[in-house]
C-alpha cells in the first residue's frame, strides 16, 4: 500500500476551528464535534462612562451555563462597590437572591494578610444588588476583574446558581480576592445580568459573555 503525503499548508483547518475530531455515527470515518467545556463568545461591551452595563440578550436555553468575563474595570467615583443584580423576566433586574462572600487581603505597604467572610455585603432572600468587589479605587492604575458563572439560567424547574470570582485594586493600595456565590430564588427564567458601581459611572472596562459548551 503506498503511502499518502498530504501537503500542510493545503489545509483548511478553519472549520474545525475550536472543535474536536471524532469517529463518526458508523465509525468507518471522522468528524468535527463540540469540546465539552469550550467556551462560545456570545457578545461583547465595552463600557465609557456607563451607568450601567446591561447584558440583556444571549442568555436563553441555547447554553447550561453562561459566563461573563470583565476585564480592567475603571470607577469614575473612589472607593466604591462593583455590583451585579439579574433580571428575571420583567424589565427590572431584581431577582430575589440569597448570598455569601468572602475575601482574602493583601495589603502592598506593610504585608498585612487576611481572609475573612463579610456579611455586612451578603444576601438573605433580597431583591437588592449584590456587591462583588469593595471599595475599587479610581487611581489612573487601579481597577477591578473577574468571572461571573450562571447556571442553566433558563430552567423553570429549579433556582438559578451563580459563581463569582475576581481581584481588586482596593482604593487604600490592597489586593483583595473576591469570592462570592449564591442563587437567585426563582424559577422563572433569568434573561439580564446589570453591573454597576454603587457611586458613579463605569468609566471603562470590558465585559464578554461566553455560553459553555
Amino acid at each position: 500500500m503506498a503511502l499518502s503525503k498530504v501537503n500542510f499548508n493545503s489545509m483548511n483547518v478553519t472549520p474545525a476551528a475550536s472543535k474536536a475530531i471524532k469517529f463518526n455515527s458508523s465509525n468507518n470515518g471522522l468528524e468535527t464535534g463540540d469540546i465539552g467545556g469550550n467556551l462560545v463568545l456570545i457578545s461583547t461591551t465595552t463600557a465609557s462612562s456607563s451607568s450601567t452595563i446591561d447584558i440583556t440578550s444571549g442568555i436563553d436555553s441555547t447554553y447550561k451555563e453562561y459566563q461573563v468575563h470583565f476585564t480592567d474595570v475603571h470607577p469614575a467615583t473612589d472607593n466604591t462597590h462593583f455590583q451585579v443584580n439579574f433580571r428575571d423576566g420583567s424589565t427590572a433586574f431584581d431577582a430575589t437572591k440569597t448570598t455569601t462572600y468572602f475575601r482574602a487581603f493583601h495589603n502592598e505597604a506593610d504585608g498585612t494578610t487576611g481572609l475573612a467572610y463579610d456579611d455586612t455585603v451578603d444576601l438573605a432572600q433580597s431583591t437588592g444588588i449584590q456587591v462583588i468587589s469593595q471599595g475599587v479605587g479610581s487611581d489612573n492604575d487601579q481597577c477591578c476583574a473577574g468571572i461571573l458563572q450562571l447556571f442553566d439560567p433558563s430552567s423553570t424547574t429549579f433556582v438559578k446558581h451563580f459563581i463569582f470570582r475576581g481581584n481588586r485594586t482596593l482604593s487604600s493600595d490592597f489586593t483583595v480576592d473576591d469570592y462570592v456565590a449564591g442563587y437567585c430564588n426563582t424559577t422563572t427564567a433569568i434573561d439580564g445580568i446589570q453591573f454597576s458601581f454603587a457611586s458613579g459611572n463605569i468609566d471603562a472596562g470590558t465585559f464578554k459573555l461566553y455560553g459553555v459548551l
